[in-house]
């Protein structure tokens, strides 16, 4: 008996439309903007102390680095 296929759209949907997940997009984007990165740049926003661990959105706390630099750090 064949699944019914995915519907990516919907869970994406459902997924960021969540309270939550709009207050994190809105504290990353916050963070962009605060260190001057402009939409399209190809680089990210890494907190020295990530906000989950308790890190805030300060300047002290962000720094500007690759976007393969950042996500090494957090796969090893």
């Amino acid at each position: 008996m064949p699944k019914n296929p995915r519907n990516y759209e919907e869970e994406y949907k459902q997924f960021h439309s969540k309270p939550t997940e709009i207050k994190k997009r809105a504290k990353r984007n916050k963070a962009r903007k605060d260190l001057g990165l402009k939409k399209g740049d190809n680089r990210e926003v890494d907190h020295k102390k990530s906000l989950s661990k308790g890190g805030s959105n300060g300047k002290g706390n962000l720094r500007v680095t690759t976007r393969t630099a950042n996500r090494r750090k957090y796969n090893k």
